[in-house]
């Protein structure tokens, strides 16, 4: 009798362990199952916020009004840029001072768009100060706004000018 029951015991633990062993293999395919699915609407989340900011971007700056400002520096210069500001018809519109890392970016290459707004259609006045280490400079550009987006890029320390503008 104890023999029976010591195989019974035996048999008992052996399918115990089996149905022990399949519990963990089915919560181990439940979770990768659920952090698959957190990875997917983790890029959801994303391809959904970068549409809002698109659309945000159309509503606030329609492309019928909008004026860009990007800045660039010319190839191999060091010089130290500290701020740069922005007036469009005599308001400020944009101050930015420069980390040590977006001088870097800008130093390798890098462009920077700087300032988005609304203009009407016609003649407008874009100055800009640049401020840096010992010196200030301030340039002005006249620009034509017609139908569409209009780019303006301000070029730094190229051609002997501190500051330089193309319109795009």
């Amino acid at each position: 009798m104890f023999e029976v029951i010591k195989g019974f015991a035996l048999a008992m633990m052996l399918v115990l362990t089996q149905l022990a062993s399949a519990a963990d293999d089915v919560s181990r395919d439940k979770i990768k199952g659920l952090d698959e699915q957190v990875q997917d609407i983790k890029q959801d989340v994303l391809a959904i916020s970068t549409e809002l900011l698109q659309l945000e971007e159309k509503l606030i700056y329609p492309s019928n009004t909008q004026v860009s400002v990007f800045v660039s520096m010319a190839a191999d210069q060091n010089r130290r840029v500290d701020s740069v500001d922005i007036r469009v018809d005599g308001e400020d519109v944009m101050h930015h001072v420069y980390t040590h890392k977006e001088l870097e970016a800008l130093q390798s290459g890098g462009v920077q768009r700087i300032y988005t707004g609304n203009v009407r259609a016609g003649q407008h006045q874009l100055e800009v100060i640049v401020s840096g280490e010992n010196f200030q400079e301030t340039a002005s550009h006249t620009f034509n706004k017609e139908q569409g987006p209009r780019l303006v890029e301000i070029t730094l320390f190229e051609s002997g000018n501190t500051i330089n503008f193309k319109d795009r």
